[in-house]
């Protein structure tokens, strides 16, 4: 939730026009995240997120901001997506596919509890289960085959360490594709930046521009990855725990996800450390822009391969 792409004041007054949201109060840009431009907009009749993207195209957006109402009218905490006057989800602004969003209470959680994973682990759950109603399909675009290709172009910038161990987890998990695991619509990048409590309840669960059809498993490995760690990267069992089992009491792991368990949550941690590494030696340019440290993501996935007996599902 970078700023890449300015809007000014009157290109947002007028852009508001095609909505029934009142007039501009005030609008401030979003230092956090990374693929898109964000600014909180507050009107007379409300509090929202405008979001410009940058990557995307606008015919692969109705995928996300369909999975955004549906998640919405289907009793899972999170964001609503805002129609304009002509009942659209997508617009433009400033040449770029836009959409709003309310904007929820609550905030980030910077130090987890384990009641807040556990409230997390049961609305993924929540999510999972009604998403296998939802007809579409879309491939992961940071799964399998873009690892592949994000690991020969970072090889020969990084140091000689983390290209041995790009080379060793590409052979660890040449048979992700092939597990066969359970698989629907999953939201794919659940950090702690991307859900807002209020004190231990949740209001929601937001950003969904990472969505994708994979493994329900890789949904839950990407979360816990960040939810449920220590600062050295090694998994919290306390916190773990509550997430696994409360997500467990509406969706049991079969036994197929947990004997593969070990490569999904090697696989999440994999593909964050190499989106952060890809972050470092090719930034995108912005007006305010926020990179994450790919070193965080390299000691979390040295953890998985190094205690594996530590992160086991049961």
């Amino acid at each position: 939730m970078s700023v890449y792409t300015v809007v000014e004041r009157a290109q947002l007054i007028h852009h508001l026009k095609s909505y029934s949201l009142g007039e501009l109060v005030s609008y401030q840009g979003i230092s956090s995240g990374i693929e898109n431009t964000n600014y909180f907009v507050s009107t007379t009749e409300g509090d929202y997120v405008l979001t410009l993207f940058e990557e995307l195209k606008a015919e692969e957006l109705p995928y996300f901001l369909n999975i955004m109402a549906f998640v919405a009218d289907n009793g899972v905490p999170s964001a609503q997506p805002i129609r304009d006057n002509e009942g659209q989800l997508l617009s433009t602004l400033n040449g770029k596919p836009a959409a709003l969003v309310e904007r929820l209470a609550g905030s980030d959680v910077e130090e987890p509890t384990p009641t807040q994973c556990a409230v997390l682990g049961q609305s993924m759950a929540q999510f999972h289960q009604a998403s296998v109603r939802l007809d579409i399909s879309r491939e992961n675009s940071r799964g399998a085959n873009w690892r592949q290709q994000a690991s020969e172009l970072l090889m020969p910038l990084v140091d000689q360490h983390s290209a041995d161990i790009i080379r060793d987890e590409l052979v660890f998990q040449a048979e992700y594709s092939q597990l066969g695991l359970p698989k629907s619509v999953i939201h794919a990048d659940l950090f702690r930046d991307n859900a807002l409590f209020s004190g231990e309840q949740l209001s929601g669960i937001i950003d969904f521009y990472y969505a994708c059809n994979d493994y329900l498993t890789y949904d839950i490995a990407v979360a816990v990855n960040d939810w449920c760690i220590e600062n050295d990267g090694s998994l919290n069992k306390e916190r773990f725990d509550a997430f696994i089992q409360a997500y467990q009491a509406i969706r049991p792991f079969t036994p197929e996800e947990i004997q593969h368990w070990p490569i999904i949550i090697r696989a999440a941690a994999f593909r964050f450390w190499l989106s952060r590494l890809r972050d470092v030696h090719f930034p995108k340019a912005g007006e305010i822009t926020h990179i994450k440290d790919p070193e965080a993501m390299k000691s979390i996935l040295m953890s998985r391969r190094n205690f594996p007996d530590n992160c086991r599902l049961t």
